[in-house]
């Protein structure tokens, strides 16, 4: 068995088992990570991080069977991260959410061992050096996830452009027009954050991923956390069994000796 197909989150097919497919699953630099906000290393070389959404062209809103997905045009600089730890810009790929059934877990990453409801990972991939993402996510180093923590509170403006189409990419394996929509609105105010050498959290859980996980958090209600809920599904149209999507998360995996920083001061 190989590709999308042999993995998930259930049971029989579950984190816990991924290994059986992807032996890297057992690396030494896997992500998610539970940060020990007292043991980041505050790094003041950090360069605050620049975020260079303004001309961002999404393209599509997509259910891929694990997430719910917006993808951009990727084919030049006009939407890029830059700063940070980073020597070359990259240009963002796609964002996608991992989030739980219930209000205290979700999140991929953790904070001193809390849980948020949701956590949103926009992806990005050096473009000056590969020609492609597959190539780059394969390369060391060849990409960047931001990922931000979404607690619930008030509502989020913006998110409901987002929450009102979830019903057209109900099932696995559709996809929409979703155009015009710019991820910027997703950011916090406050771009201060840990980095770490990490990887993808899904399969192939390649270990190419410098991540960017956000201090600040943004705010959404829970009627918006519902949506993701109660309307997407993992399930296909053709299946009979209609399976919601939620608990669609990675726990977090060893440290082994890696060394978180921080862009700040505790």
């Amino acid at each position: 068995m190989t590709g999308q197909h042999c993995w998930g989150y259930g049971e029989e097919d579950g984190p816990s088992e991924w290994h059986r497919y992807f032996p890297i699953a057992q690396g030494n630099r896997q992500s998610p990570i539970n940060i020990v906000a007292s043991q980041a290393v505050f790094d003041p070389n950090l360069k605050p991080l620049v975020v260079s959404y303004d001309h961002s062209t999404s393209i599509s809103l997509a259910n891929n069977g694990h997430s719910v997905m917006v993808e951009f045009d990727d084919n030049d600089d006009k939407t890029v991260i830059s700063g940070g730890p980073l020597d070359d810009p990259y240009r963002l790929k796609q964002f996608h959410f991992h989030w739980g059934i219930q209000r205290n877990e979700g999140s991929e990453h953790t904070v001193d061992g809390r849980s948020f409801p949701c956590e949103l990972h926009l992806v990005h991939w050096n473009a000056k050096s590969y020609a492609t993402f597959s190539e780059a996510a394969a390369a060391p180093n060849g990409l960047v996830v931001i990922g931000v923590f979404l607690e619930t509170g008030e509502e989020h403006p913006s998110l409901n452009r987002l929450t009102d189409a979830l019903y057209m990419v109900r099932f696995k394996d559709t996809k929409t027009e979703f155009h015009s929509f710019n991820p910027k609105c997703l950011l916090p105010a406050t771009l201060d954050y840990w980095t770490y050498p990490g990887s993808l959290t899904t399969p192939p859980l390649n270990e190419t991923v410098t991540w960017l996980v956000l201090k600040e958090t943004i705010k959404v209600s829970e009627k918006q956390m519902e949506r993701f809920r109660r309307t997407l599904l993992f399930s296909g149209e053709e299946e009979e069994e209609r399976l919601h999507m939620a608990n669609n998360f990675r726990p977090p995996q060893p440290l082994n000796g890696r060394k978180v920083q921080a862009s700040f001061k505790c």
